[in-house]
């Protein structure tokens, strides 16, 4: 059916009913949405912009996450006329700041951590937005008045350049793309069934065209959901990928090349077997890859089977490295002012190191010095300046992309660089960066590189700027290899290391060329490549709140930097998404010097400590055995040893579903007591968090321990986790993966029980409540239930096995529940006190 805005598509997520749309990460939940869900809340939307007073043409930014309220807002904007102006979730407040101005928004819906930005007006949650717009009606929400030609969105993209410039797209711009699209999905919707639903894990930012066209308007008419996360490293990306079972990754290149890089790590204990499987795998049918590097397959889940990428040029070695694996890899090609793609390269099809054949509707050709020429619905008609329209075509419609390209016999549409960068030398000759760029990267030492133009006699010469493997590589015998390889005109008469572990990049993982020609140029007067900010001063400064240009090598973490165990477990996870590499917590533990986590970066990580965290204990048959447990062992236990006082259990009335309990830590029995003190359709639901060194010592124990105490160990192990539905916690390291299951745990609808003292009491008194009770009441967005135990460490000082009837009194706290945002520090000593009192 013809659509005129990019509303109508609403019906195909009222169609879809409650098939599940979105899955995300809200602190260490994971919160899910359905179509209807999606749909609903875009109507409220709608209805709530009409409340405001903001009309058609009105503009609103949308700054955030990926996210299920992201969509919703998208789609309540688009259903009412309503311009969106989606900005980067890494943009500065200032960019965010100017954007707004420039389009004189009527509203601000950001995420809360942008809230404080400056824009006379008061932030709406997006957040909050399910909440925030319950007040409205959820029916569906005519859309008469909204035209194809209407303006839908305009997105400011920078690019690797630094001037911004707003690209203003139709709602008929992106039906013409969808359109051909959505033809060519019908064909194989029958086949889709055997595979259904196939999943999305879209790692690409919604504020692009790009990620919108894979997070939003593709999806829906797959029936399938799209998974949203913010954790870039490659751990986390594959854990992700089994969990939720996903077909497709949605990504950068660059995500591919880390992935590869992790596999090629976990492969070093037996990289020769590795290289010959590979090599072997050369020429094979699919299914024989597959079965040839099964452990891979299980490592990612079986699934899943295909990359997409976009945003940048994908390099030939790793696309060949998924393709040997198994994986089909989907390149497009497009630009903002497309509307996204251009061409999409056919995973099956030959044409590789292309970036694929045009899609149909769009008109291609090349200009006499090679640049792409695009002509189609798809291609925006102006860039937004002020309250002025600039034309974004030329004569007869053709827009000028500024890639260069060619095409091969087969039709196959190969990128050439861009025009801006190509290099005329003195000689008169022309050089494409990204041929010197492939050159590097087929040296082993270098991890990455960019070659840029330095100034020359009114020409230009290539100029490679490195980030090498190991510190310590030279890079002159490197750079001779590379000019060797290299047709005479191309080679490189000059290179520099960059200093930092890491280029700076845009939100699409593009190098920032302008910034690395600026350092560069500034370095022929200093000696060398000396940055105002590396991306690891920034990242630290963000933790600290420090300026980037103040943070030095030598710094303290803790002395200097003043940086608490929370801070670190923030810097690890913004270390491991900026350098897309696994710190591990031991690793980040100990570093004590900005120089540390250098070297960590480098390369030189401590040895990662490994907790098990056994799902299967709350899965069946466990958990009717732990009934079984609760019901004639536990609670009748603590009937004969203690007979507890209980004082408070009425609090607990009222209480449905997950809570977190906290309790003061005197013994190794306190759970029993918490357990049989709180009513049993509450305790048969309940993990416990225990000591994760202990725990983990038990199920692996050192090598030189005897045999029999191994399986003694181990029975032990399985017992505590399958009878008690334990799980580590560690005192030192290890915090990251054991809240990350603390919410999976309560996603499957159990309760937490925590000890936040973190050890036993030795007199009697509160120990200092740990942080992390504030970092997971704040993340889990359950109420906290306080408990203290009285009585007990007299009992267990005088060294007596039972307790006189109401000896040990256990006094029950009312539920409470704490905004989002708190401050996780504040939070742990506000419930020490509260313990404290009752």
């Amino acid at each position: 059916m013809e659509r005129n805005s990019i509303g109508a598509y609403l019906e195909n997520f009222l169609a879809l009913g409650n098939q599940p749309a979105y899955v995300q990460k809200r602190g260490y939940r994971t919160v899910r949405w359905s179509y209807r869900e999606v749909a609903n809340t875009a109507f409220q939307f709608a209805r709530e912009l009409d409340t405001r007073g903001i009309r058609k043409g009105d503009r609103i930014l949308i700054w955030g996450p990926n996210s299920a309220e992201w969509v919703a807002a998208f789609y309540g904007c688009a259903l009412s006329g309503v311009v969106a102006v989606p900005i980067d979730d890494i943009s500065t407040p200032d960019f965010a700041a100017s954007v707004f101005r420039s389009v004189s928004a009527k509203l601000l819906l950001c995420s809360r951590e942008h809230c404080e930005l400056n824009s006379g007006t008061k932030p709406f949650p997006l957040d909050d937005l399910r909440e925030a717009v319950q007040r409205h009606s959820a029916g569906p929400y005519a859309t008469t008045d909204v035209r194809a030609q209407d303006t839908l969105e305009i997105v400011f993209t920078s690019g690797t350049t630094s001037e911004p410039k707003g690209v203003v797209i139709t709602h008929g711009n992106v039906l013409s793309n969808i359109a051909p699209l959505e033809t060519e999905i019908r064909k194989y919707l029958k086949y889709e069934r055997i595979v259904h639903p196939i999943r999305f894990l879209n790692l690409l930012p919604l504020s692009h065209v790009f990620g919108q066209f894979l997070g939003i308007f593709l999806p829906q008419l797959l029936g399938g959901p799209v998974v949203f996360q913010t954790e870039l490293n490659p751990s986390e990306v594959i854990s992700t990928i089994r969990r939720e079972r996903v077909s497709v990754l949605v990504a950068v290149p660059r995500m591919l090349e880390s992935l590869k890089e992790k596999i090629e790590r976990d492969a070093t204990e037996d990289a020769g077997r590795f290289q010959q499987e590979f090599r072997n795998a050369k020429g094979k049918h699919f299914l024989h890859r597959w079965w040839i590097f099964h452990d891979i397959r299980r490592k990612f889940g079986w699934k899943f089977w295909a990359f997409i990428c976009g945003g940048a040029a994908l390099d030939s070695e790793t696309e060949e490295f998924w393709d040997r694996l198994g994986y089909a890899v989907i390149q497009g090609y497009g630009l903002t002012e497309t509307t996204s793609l251009i061409s999409v390269k056919h995973p099956f099809r030959p044409g590789k190191g292309s970036i694929g054949q045009v899609l149909a509707g769009r008109e291609v050709k090349l200009a006499p010095n090679g640049e792409i020429m695009v002509r189609g619905g798809g291609v925006a008609s102006t860039y937004w300046s002020g309250q002025k329209a600039q034309p974004v075509t030329g004569d007869e419609g053709w827009y000028a992309t500024g890639d260069i390209g060619e095409f091969d016999a087969k039709g196959n549409l190969h990128f050439k660089g861009r025009s801006k960068d190509v290099i005329v030398t003195p000689a008169g000759m022309k050089v494409y960066p990204d041929d010197l760029e492939a050159a590097i990267r087929r040296q082993p030492e270098i991890k990455d590189c960019v070659v840029i133009a330095l100034p020359v006699a009114g020409n230009a010469q290539p100029c490679a700027v490195l980030i090498l493997r190991e510190p310590d590589y030279d890079s002159a015998p490197i750079m001779k290899r590379v000019n060797v390889s290299l047709a005479e005109y191309q080679r490189i008469p000059s290179w520099q290391v960059w200093p930092d572990k890491d280029f700076p990049r845009t939100s699409t993982q593009k190098p920032r060329k302008n910034v690395i020609r600026d350092a560069v140029l500034a370095s022929k007067s200093s000696g060398g490549i000396e940055p105002a900010s590396t991306p690891l001063s920034e990242l630290i400064a963000r933790v600290t709140g420090r300026v980037p240009s103040k943070v030095s090598p030598h710094d303290n973490l803790q002395r200097d930097l003043n940086l608490s165990s929370l801070d670190r477990v923030s810097l690890q996870g913004a270390l491991e998404d900026r350098y897309h590499v696994d710190l591990g917590d031991a690793g980040i533990a100990s570093a004590n010097t900005i120089a540390d986590i250098e070297r960590l970066l480098a390369g030189e990580p401590a040895a990662r400590v490994y907790y098990h965290f056994p799902e299967w204990v709350q899965r069946w048959p466990v958990t009717w055995i732990r009934d079984l447990a609760q019901i004639f062992l536990i609670r009748p236990a603590v009937l004969v040893l203690a007979r507890p006082e209980i004082a408070g259990k009425k609090t607990l009335m009222d209480l449905h579903g997950s809570a977190l309990f906290i309790c003061n830590h005197i013994s190794d029995i306190d759970f029993a007591l918490v357990l049989s003190s709180i009513p049993l359709r509450l305790a048969n639901q309940v993990a416990i968090a225990t000591a994760g060194e202990i725990l983990e010592s038990l199920h692996s124990p050192p090598r030189e321990t005897n045999l029999w105490r191994r399986i003694y160990d181990r029975i032990r192990w399985t017992l505590g986790v399958s009878l008690l539905n334990l799980f580590p916690l560690p005192r030192q390291a290890g915090f990251k993966e054991s809240f990350a299951y603390a919410g999976q745990s309560v996603d499957r609808g159990y309760s937490l029980l925590v000890f936040p003292e973190g050890a036993h009491t030795l007199d009697g008194n509160l120990r200092p409540f740990r942080a992390g009770i504030g970092l997971l009441a704040n993340n889990l967005k359950i109420p906290v239930v306080p408990i203290r135990i009285h009585g007990l460490f007299e009992v267990k000082k005088s060294g007596r096995r039972f307790a006189r009837p109401g000896e040990i009194r256990i006094n029950i706290g009312a539920p409470l529940k704490f905004e989002s945002g708190e401050d996780p520090q504040a939070i742990a000593e506000q419930l020490q006190r509260i313990v404290d009192q009752l």
